[in-house]
């Protein structure tokens, strides 16, 4: 049975992610702005994406470049001023372009008005704004934090003799949500942005906003898996169906939650249309698919298996096959480069295995997220030395790497690969110095392969280049509602060298073929019946076969084929 289609702009749109510091240099301080997001529009429009989000561009004072806010309606003076943004914002209607901001409300800055207060006094009108510990209780129950050289999430303040949490770094603060106050600000800030125009939020770790504020001893079951302990505060959901409710159900905007610990038994929680929460969320289970022992940053030293990867996409798919709707995401701010970690990044593969994992994203349901560069194939950079590293998240736990003694050559081989420094490098524009992002030296190094073709200008008039196979591909996902409506059903379910699927919408079928091999593949569809296929897109060379439903397919070759 069809599950009924209810169209929305946010199922259908293609969301293109901006990491402003990374993005354009209009002022020649070397960090990006609004103004070169500005300059930028007419190429974001030709994408043909509908959807910019935008990482934090409040006030800040940058301890975890912009999700440490001490202002919530203020512009950081060195991506410009509101009237910046307000340009930015006129710019993007005029071109149809849809705005999405963040909403980071787990925490603030140690900076924000409403932290400076509250650690005054213990009765000051802001205390219980934030969680606080009175040191006459004794030491907290531990709580671990992300980016805490000691990975203790509270943090004592000798002001008024209190530890205060901070499940991120020590300059993040945790709000109390218990705190009706607290939700009614959140609220009021929320509105402040969607009467400005903005049309949804990405919601930073949102599952993480809800405390059992007893703090109770980690539970037996946690055994240092604290992601899913955060996620299951007692009144999560309580506080989300509240902000849709009292914010979210008067306009029309589109919401994802970053769901960090969110399982597939609990994903209908946040999205069955029915209990009126959230849009959809980001879960990490394919993030962990190439990580080591539960660990979010340490590599494996196995290499992750096609049958995995597929497994956890399927079974997300089938999540909402009746109900609420997915995402599709491959990296992020957050996540080192897709080419570099989901395809090959050599010479001999880096355009099919780009354009490719590109494909995979166009054709499955579920609203799919690039990251700026994506389009042009951008690699992970590989720092060699610490020196060049910026990420709080790698600079501390390479402190606690010297204060364990830790080989550290081995630290930074894992660093190459799983660093979110990967994902912030500038953005390359073209082959001149610093690849036209800034006029000097920038605050992250540029990869020196913008030299090498993976740029913008080196691509825009070459027919055959990823940043154009992308535009097509986008073209191809809009003109057919079966790769983004249509039901989804895994073919060659076993097999480690291609990933096969089959997208249905009534009488329309779409087969999707990709190649995650080096090498020349050939595959025989018997699970499905189709008398003739018409190629709609294809990244390489299309072999023709004398065998019925047989393929040949190249290294990391993608093929959509309309089916009759």
């Amino acid at each position: 049975m069809q599950k009924k289609i209810i169209r929305k702009w946010w199922k259908e749109g293609v969301v293109y992610q901006i990491y402003p510091r990374s993005f354009q240099d209009t002022t020649g301080n070397g960090i990006g702005d609004l103004q070169g997001i500005i300059q930028r529009l007419d190429y974001i429009e030709s994408l043909g994406v509908d959807i910019i989000w935008l990482n934090p561009v409040y006030e800040s004072p940058n301890d975890d470049n912009g999700y440490d806010i001490s202002n919530y309606r203020n512009i950081l003076k060195a991506f410009g001023s509101m009237a910046d943004f307000d340009e930015l914002l006129a710019g993007m209607k005029e071109r149809g372009l849809k705005l999405v901001m963040d909403l980071v409300v787990n925490h603030t800055s140690d900076e924000h008005q409403w932290f400076q207060e509250s650690k005054k006094s213990r009765d000051n009108a802001y205390r219980d704004y934030y969680h606080w510990w009175p040191a006459e209780k004794g030491t907290p129950p531990k709580r671990w934090s992300y980016f805490d050289v000691d990975s203790n999430a509270w943090k004592y303040d000798e002001t008024t003799d209190a530890y205060y949490l901070h499940y991120f770094a020590v300059k993040q603060p945790d709000l109390n949500w218990e705190n009706s106050k607290v939700r009614q600000a959140v609220y009021d800030l929320m509105r402040f942005w969607f009467d400005k125009g903005v049309d949804g939020f990405r919601m930073d770790v949102i599952s993480f906003i809800s405390k059992d504020i007893e703090f109770p001893e980690l539970p037996t079951a946690y055994n240092g898996k604290f992601i899913p302990f955060y996620s299951n505060g007692p009144k999560l959901h309580e506080y989300l169906h509240e902000m849709n409710q009292t914010v979210l159900s008067n306009y029309d905007v589109m919401t994802v939650g970053e769901a960090p610990g969110v399982t597939i038994d609990q994903a209908l929680q946040f999205v069955d249309e029915d209990r009126e929460e959230l849009n959809m969320f980001f879960h990490f289970d394919l993030m962990e698919l190439d990580r080591a022992h539960g660990q979010p940053f340490l590599m494996a030293s196995e290499l992750w298996k096609l049958t995995k990867f597929k497994k956890i996409h399927s079974d997300w798919d089938a999540v909402f096959s009746e109900k609420g709707w997915g995402s599709m995401f491959l990296n992020n701010h957050d996540f080192p480069r897709t080419v570099s970690r989901w395809g090959n990044d050599s010479r001999t593969h880096w355009f099919n295995s780009a354009t490719m994992l590109q494909t995979f994203l166009l054709t499955m349901r579920g609203t799919p997220y690039f990251y700026y560069g994506e389009e042009i194939g951008m690699t992970n950079i590989r720092f060699d030395n610490i020196t060049d590293y910026q990420d709080i998240n790698t600079l501390n736990r390479y402190k606690i790497a010297q204060q364990n003694n830790d080989d550290l050559e081995t630290f930074i081989e894992n660093e190459k690969d799983a660093s979110r420094d990967n994902a912030r490098t500038p953005m390359q524009w073209n082959t001149n110095e610093y690849s036209g992002f800034s006029v000097v030296k920038p605050w992250l190094k540029v990869n020196t392969n913008y030299e090498e073709g993976i740029n913008v200008a080196s691509q825009e008039g070459k027919k055959n280049s990823v940043l154009n196979y992308f535009r097509k591909m986008v073209q191809v996902r809009k003109d057919q509602l079966t790769l983004i409506y249509g039901s989804y059903q895994l073919l060659l379910r076993s097999n480690e060298e291609v990933y096969a699927y089959l997208r249905t919408l009534g009488k329309e079928k779409c087969l999707v073929l990709l190649s995650f091999s080096t090498q020349k593949t050939y595959i025989k569809i018997d699970e499905i019946e189709f008398k003739k296929v018409t190629l709609l897109i294809s990244n390489d060379e299309v072999y023709e076969t004398n065998q019925v439903n047989t393929f040949e397919l190249m290294p990391y070759q993608a093929c959509v084929y309309k089916l009759s």
